[in-house]
């Protein structure tokens, strides 16, 4: 079958211009955590304050998070995208002043970061719930796969590209996020508005709701709290700095290209994914998906080559789309519009909690016991949480079609 895209999917112009922004603004997002890990490493050389960065990016997703759903729910989508996108590029403007003043601070750096972090969390939901209001219902499938397609292309390219941008200097770096998160402000103002579900006025009730639903779906909790619990325990990205630098001795063009070769492994799948969704045995599919991700964070832990370090990043990245796809799916197929943001806010904090928490808590461990020790005994604790949640959640093991 041909990898060519859907040509039923495009025809919307609303959702090819989603896509563009989506591809600029996961680009923006990689070369300046490349950046801003790199930056943030060279000035402590310290594990801990890498953690730091990702709890910086998490905090605000949690703090809000009945905040931002319900205003996805209530307010224009499109419209709090421009709005958060303009933020990201001041806080990204600001990162490039500090980058080109050689200020020392690092607070400064966090303190941007909390601010990004706020833009992301009203983002997130919104951007979420608005893909089943761009293409017909029969066509959000493909049209999931391909927005995790297009993400997955730009999160290769933009841990490369960030890194090389550095060895031009850091303010090249930043600056080139600052390019890309101005574009993606003119491509969601571009986008027309679109008529929604609206919930009912502001309560206790309908701020919980969305928790609630997820509560009430056996299915959809097990794939969240599976995906935040194996990513946040597994992932190994925080420490990268550490392996491109003192491990692997690669410098930040080896950084971005370790940052990258997940994506990979993951645009190879999300590719395969559009073309031949899962069509039976979805729920064991992701299960399966996610050992594979914990066995190859054991195998990169142990790794001091970077060709096989390359290698479990990209088994790991290909493994982890699988459980990204099933999410994805049971929650944008299983959830209301007028709940979709919500839902989707409650599903950012957890997938929050699973990258920018699971950062902040390999840095802690790493401080604590060492780099290597602290990759290999999340890579264990992955696999346990697969085996604790197929026997906890046999609604989620049992799951055969994803949209039936």
């Amino acid at each position: 079958m041909s990898l060519l895209p859907a040509p039923a999917v495009f025809q919307s112009r609303d959702f090819s211009l989603y896509l563009t922004a989506r591809f600029l603004s996961a680009l923006a997002i990689q070369m300046q955590n490349v950046a801003v890990g790199w930056l943030v490493y060279d000035l402590t050389r310290d594990p801990l304050a890498l953690g730091l960065v990702g709890l910086a990016s998490f905090l605000p997703a949690v703090a809000l998070a009945l905040v931002t759903g319900h205003a996805a729910d209530r307010y224009d989508r499109r419209r709090i995208l421009v709005a958060c996108y303009l933020v990201t590029l001041a806080t990204a403007t600001g990162l490039l002043a500090i980058a080109t003043s050689g200020s020392g601070q690092t607070w400064l750096i966090y303190a941007l970061l909390l601010i990004f972090g706020v833009s992301r969390a009203f983002a997130n939901p919104a951007g979420q719930a608005l893909v089943p209001n761009l293409v017909p219902k029969e066509q959000l499938g493909i049209a999931i796969a391909w927005n995790s397609t297009v993400w997955q292309t730009a999160t290769i390219a933009g841990p490369a590209l960030g890194g090389l941008l550095y060895y031009l200097g850091a303010s090249v770096a930043f600056g080139g996020a600052a390019v890309c998160f101005l574009a993606c402000c003119v491509l969601f103002g571009l986008m027309r508005s679109r008529a929604q579900a609206k919930p009912s006025d502001v309560t206790w009730e309908t701020l919980l709701a969305g928790i609630r639903f997820i509560r009430s779906r056996p299915a959809i909790f097990g794939a969240i709290s599976l995906d935040l619990f194996a990513v946040l325990l597994g992932g190994a990205t925080a420490l990268l700095p550490v392996y491109a630098r003192d491990i692997l001795n690669v410098g930040p063009g080896g950084l971005g290209l370790l940052r990258s070769m997940p994506a990979v492994g993951a645009l190879l799948v999300a590719l395969w994914l559009a073309q031949r969704p899962l069509q039976s045995r979805s729920g064991l599919r992701m299960f399966q998906g996610v050992a594979l991700f914990g066995a190859a964070t054991i195998g990169f832990g142990l790794s001091t080559n970077l060709v096989l370090s390359c290698l479990f990043l990209f088994i790991l990245g290909g493994a982890d789309m699988i459980s990204v796809f099933v999410r994805s799916t049971l929650v944008q197929f299983d959830t209301p519009d007028a709940m979709r943001g919500r839902v989707a806010a409650v599903n950012s904090v957890f997938i929050g909690a699973s990258n920018e928490l699971g950062e902040f808590e390999s840095g802690a461990v790493a401080a604590a016991i060492g780099t290597v020790p602290a990759v290999v005994v999340g890579g264990v604790g992955t696999l346990l949480v697969c085996g604790l949640w197929m026997r906890w959640f046999p609604a989620l093991r049992y799951r055969d079609r994803l949209t039936g």
